[in-house]
């Protein structure tokens, strides 16, 4: 069996969220705290989310064969190192066989629970990723700081697996 199909979805994520948090570390404090009306909240702050809510993604899909981080007093550099072994965690779950459709259940300290299939929690947080690191890309340009390339073209480029042909005329 070769790798899993999503296998580059979720190290697209990974790696996209690790350049835009490298892409922060050089910001000021006060850069940091720069929030945008629609978005999460501070560049920081929505940094914390992003990169908290994706172990508590991979904590559920694992169940809880992974760690929780406590990310609500993280800096950039720890967020960082968090997230870069979410790398290995995400692929070390896709190479099993996993069944889409299986249940999924998510427990929080509270008592509350969160019912849904593997393939949902999955997209859930592709999708979460992806959402929060555009609001912090709109709020990098608000500050006039250049985003860096995050998209999947970007991610292929640099391996490779995307090629641009211009026309011949």
């Amino acid at each position: 069996m070769g790798r899993p199909l999503i296998e580059d979805a979720f190290a697209h994520h990974v790696w996209a969220t690790l350049r835009l948090l490298d892409s922060c570390l050089a910001l000021s404090q006060e850069q940091l705290e720069t929030a945008v009306p629609g978005t999460y909240g501070s560049i920081l702050d929505t940094q914390r989310h992003l990169v908290g809510a994706d172990s508590g993604y991979l904590f559920a899909a694992t169940g809880g064969r992974t760690h929780r981080i406590d990310e609500d007093r993280m800096d950039l550099p720890e967020l960082r190192a968090a997230m870069q072994g979410h790398g290995a965690a995400w692929s070390s779950l896709l190479q099993q066989d996993l069944d889409p459709d299986a249940a999924n259940v998510r427990r929080r300290d509270d008592g509350s629970e969160t019912h849904t299939t593997v393939g949902i929690r999955l997209a859930q947080a592709l999708h979460h990723g992806t959402d929060h690191r555009s609001q912090i890309c709109t709020a990098l340009t608000t500050i006039g700081v250049e985003p860096p390339p995050i998209d999947v073209w970007a991610f292929a480029e640099l391996d490779g697996r995307v090629v641009e042909v211009p026309p011949t005329s």
